[in-house]
């Protein structure tokens, strides 16, 4: 069957462009069938992602090459890290201590290292300052020590001193032992020892007079508290108390201590006097 021809005996023109354009319009088809069947993208593409980021930092582009603008929050950024910089380094050298440098042997360049010591006597010795400052300190730290020491005794010794003052001023036996104690200058631990000798010499009677031994058939019984014979009384009584009778409590306890002291020694008198075998007390 001839074709259809245009009125000049011609083959229509849509008819030849028809059939030169037919695979091209297949390929067209395929195309549109593959990229109706093919998933979405998951996110932007590569060049919106890069268009996105430079216009976000400020890049504009300009054929060939992109230049970067600081956009006027990329400014005041740069701006705040400026002001903080020099905050830090005001605040570094404000407190930074003086600095050394030590040079390294054989070499030009040395390390910084912070000085402190006081070269008070000028010989360049670093470490004369810091001992003596610590020789210092530990001797305030010494004689504190000593003084509250010294402030403890005074204040014992002004307690014992009240107590005995008490002790002495309620009289009785235990005050003139107490009181004679503190004139021989003896500690008064030694007070229940002497109490337990005068118990047994005397009864604790200071006008006591033993009228029956060999003394008394002497002529010179032995009396007082400590059952003193007038020679031994005038002997070995105190000399603050010279002038008092042989009946006198205190003055008899110092003549009848200090005897047996001299002739019996401190343990004998510690010991409450001597004693036999059995335990029993032995006249001095």
């Amino acid at each position: 069957m001839a074709g259809h021809r245009s009125p000049r005996g011609e083959r229509a023109d849509w008819y030849a462009q028809a059939v030169a354009n037919a695979p091209l319009r297949e390929s067209s088809r395929r195309a549109r069938h593959n990229a109706a069947h093919r998933p979405a993208p998951a996110g932007p593409s590569l060049r919106t992602t890069v268009v996105a980021g430079a216009a976000a930092a400020g890049a504009v582009a300009t054929g060939t090459f992109t230049a970067l603008i600081p956009a006027a929050g990329t400014q005041n950024l740069a701006s705040s890290a400026a002001a903080e910089e020099s905050s830090v380094a005001a605040a570094l050298a404000a407190n930074t201590s003086t600095l050394a440098v030590h040079p390294a042997a054989n070499q030009d360049s040395g390390f910084f290292a912070p000085v402190m010591f006081d070269d008070s006597d000028g010989d360049d010795d670093a470490s004369d300052g810091g001992a003596a400052a610590a020789d210092q300190h530990l001797a305030t730290l010494g004689k504190a020590a000593d003084i509250a020491a010294q402030l403890a005794e005074q204040h014992a010794a002004a307690a014992e001193k009240a107590r005995l003052d008490q002790v002495v001023a309620k009289g009785g036996l235990d005050g003139w032992i107490a009181e004679a104690l503190r004139i021989m200058d003896l500690p008064q631990s030694l007070a229940p020892s002497v109490k337990k000798i005068i118990m047994a010499e005397s009864g604790g009677n200071p006008r006591a007079i033993n009228n029956w031994d060999a003394n008394a058939r002497r002529g010179t019984p032995s009396q007082g508290l400590m059952q003193t014979i007038p020679v031994t009384f005038k002997k070995y009584v105190h000399p603050d108390l010279a002038g008092r009778s042989i009946t006198d409590p205190v003055a008899n306890i110092t003549a009848g201590v200090r005897y047996m002291i001299d002739n019996y020694g401190m343990s004998t008198l510690q010991a409450g006097g001597r004693s036999n075998n059995a335990g029993e007390y032995v006249g001095y």
